[in-house]
């Protein structure tokens, strides 16, 4: 995602820098051109051959080495970045940030940077609840640096509070959001709904389907990574919860209508994904399992129609999308589908093709509006979000 990035990674005098090599590995997996910035204290915890060997590119630590190309070197890192971290950042280099002191090879490169930087602060908890830190991280905020907040938990001292940096993990989408994707969803507000819904017949068993929520959680974070302000959905899923989305989790389809129809004229985009059971049972305790012929049976009845609640109660400017999934006269039944509950675009499911449907990484769609056919090739479901989210952008 980041292929043609430049990525200034700066790390200080904290027991958290070993973390910074498993986020220089990360950035380079995403194909980053990744530079790293130390400062000399930040070397007694982490050696720079670490990072000149994941990165492929010299660690700086000196701003008068002169073992690279004549240039001024710290400005001409300034001008090839996207994006800066600095993580983990020390309460020293805080607050040397926070005053313009450029003493050294990191604070004289951040200073003449114009891209957004993010500040990663790692300390003992005593050290960040501190007034003058604090006032610092303020200041920081106040010239347009973006200051992520610390984690809590057990620290390397001992002591147990905020302070911890961020996992490299949680870091990385920091960057991803601010610079993998052109931000054309910026101001839209998009609903997606994902997963399965659990319909209970007793205490134990429930009715449901194979849906895994993989198509409609790589549509959230598609559309979280191109700037949409996002709220997910979700029945229960077994996938870690997006970054940066406002997620709603549902067990029952009457919770999914309830959590979707409560907040849906809000919405620019709503775009269904979920595979909602289609039926519940309808008698209720010892009633619901009935024995017929040696086998049991259950007696049940339709859930709620949220498509078709939505495409009735769509305002004006509103674009909803569905997902159909049909064994036979796939484009057929998925155009009556469009037109029957007043959808904008469905997406056609192909679940004859292998590599498509539940439980896989990769699908097969085509999108059918009132007017045309896209059909896709088999692609990664985060491609396909992709994919989907360029031609609701076209249409909208």
């Amino acid at each position: 995602m980041l292929k043609g990035k430049t990525v200034l990674l700066g790390v200080t005098g904290s027991i958290a820098a070993y973390k910074a090599a498993a986020l220089a590995s990360a950035l380079v997996k995403q194909h980053a051109s990744v530079h790293v910035l130390m400062t000399k204290n930040a070397a007694n915890f982490i050696h720079p051959i670490t990072f000149e060997t994941l990165t492929g590119h010299k660690c700086l630590t000196d701003t008068f080495d002169r073992n690279f190309e004549f240039q001024v070197e710290h400005v001409s890192l300034a001008r090839q970045a996207d994006v800066v971290m600095v993580a983990p950042a020390s309460a020293n280099v805080i607050g040397r940030l926070a005053h313009g002191i450029a003493d050294d090879m990191l604070t004289t490169t951040l200073l003449a940077c114009t891209c957004p930087v993010f500040v990663a602060p790692a300390m003992n908890t005593h050290m960040y609840e501190n007034p003058a830190v604090q006032e610092n991280l303020h200041t920081l905020e106040h010239y347009g640096m973006h200051v992520i907040t610390p984690a809590a938990g057990r620290l390397a001292c001992g002591d147990t509070g905020v302070g911890k940096m961020p996992e490299p993990e949680e870091l990385l989408w920091y960057i991803l959001r601010e610079t993998a994707m052109l931000h054309d969803l910026e101001g839209k507000r998009v609903m997606v709904t994902a997963g399965p819904t659990q319909e209970s017949i007793d205490p134990v068993r429930y009715v449901t389907n194979h849906s895994t929520g993989r198509m409609g959680y790589a549509i959230a974070r598609m559309a979280m990574l191109r700037g949409a302000d996002v709220t997910l959905v979700s029945g229960p899923v077994a996938i870690a919860p997006p970054p940066f989305v406002r997620v709603i989790p549902v067990t029952t389809a009457r919770d999914m209508f309830e959590a979707v129809t409560a907040d849906a004229s809000s919405q620019d985009i709503i775009i269904k994904a979920a595979a909602v059971a289609d039926f519940r049972p309808a008698a209720v305790a010892a009633d619901k399992i009935k024995k017929h012929d040696g086998r049991l049976t259950l007696d049940m009845e339709r859930t709620d129609d949220i498509i078709q609640y939505l495409g009735d109660h769509k305002p004006d400017g509103q674009f909803l999308c569905g997902f159909s999934m049909e064994t036979k006269d796939l484009i057929e039944n998925s155009r009556a589908k469009l037109l029957k509950k007043n959808l904008d675009l469905i997406a056609a499911n192909n679940v004859r093709i292998p590599g498509a449907g539940f439980g896989t990484e990769t699908n097969v769609l085509t999108l059918i509006s009132r007017d045309r056919e896209i059909s896709l090739p088999l692609m990664s479901k985060e491609e396909a979000a992709g994919r989907l989210l360029d031609v609701i952008l076209e249409m909208s």
